[in-house]
């Protein structure tokens, strides 16, 4: 049986691929800051539980020891979790709202990412997807026929970029593991106000790659359309 952690899973996209996962007969780990929201997210999906706060080093070390602990290894690993952050325009924008949003978004996958290299390496085919966004694509966003190009969010388009030359450098240095950014697009959740298509649309991209098993390729940057413009 495939077993998946998931970062920020007790709601939106990270709950809809929680559910489609455990709908395929995946174990699914739903890592979540909030225990009691987290365990309760995990009950409703029949999934398991594990506290994770990706800004902390003890928590994201404890969470790799009860995954050690209780499930030896780790199929696929989905950095989902991420905050919008303040909205400021560039020109008011300080570092502190930016280190903030990188925090979670760019150093918490970084964090995790490590944390977790052990237990996908005692895996037979090891996947680590990371959730990008079209807001971090230079050709999306001064494309004035795509939305992306409708938001000036600097600091999260920034972070988002960053994750995605993150995955592609991590699938160059690290052979062993399949790393492949996805980006479920604007999506219909509160993260963007209820904006967007579905939530079951925009768990897609994740969900193709997270059951693609030994097919799994490495290094790629898609949406559900297929390549994501760079």
């Amino acid at each position: 049986m495939t077993t998946t952690l998931i970062t920020g899973a007790n709601r939106g996209i990270g709950y809809e691929t929680a559910r489609r996962l455990v709908e395929a007969g995946q174990r699914v780990w739903i890592g979540a800051r909030d225990a009691e929201n987290g365990r309760k997210a995990a009950d409703r999906l029949g999934a398991d539980f594990v506290q994770l706060d990706v800004t902390d080093d003890a928590s994201v070390d404890a969470a790799a020891r009860t995954l050690r602990a209780r499930a030896g290894h780790l199929d696929v690993l989905i950095n989902n979790a991420g905050i919008l952050g303040e909205v400021t325009a560039p020109e008011n924008m300080t570092a502190g709202q930016l280190r903030h949003i990188y925090e979670t978004n760019v150093f918490g996958l970084v964090r995790v990412t490590r944390a977790f290299l052990p237990l996908l390496r005692a895996a037979t085919v090891p996947s680590v997807i990371n959730v990008t966004s079209g807001l971090g694509s230079f050709t999306l966003v001064q494309d004035p026929e795509r939305v992306e190009s409708q938001y000036p969010l600097a600091a999260y388009g920034s972070s988002k970029s960053a994750v995605t030359m993150l995955t592609v450098q991590y699938a160059k240095a690290i052979p062993d593991v399949r790393f492949n950014a996805v980006d479920p697009g604007q999506t219909a959740t509160e993260f963007t106000g209820l904006v967007g298509h579905s939530v079951e649309e925009g768990a897609e991209a994740v969900v193709r790659i997270a059951t693609l098993g030994p097919d799994t390729p490495t290094g790629t940057v898609t949406d559900r359309a297929g390549v994501l413009p760079w």
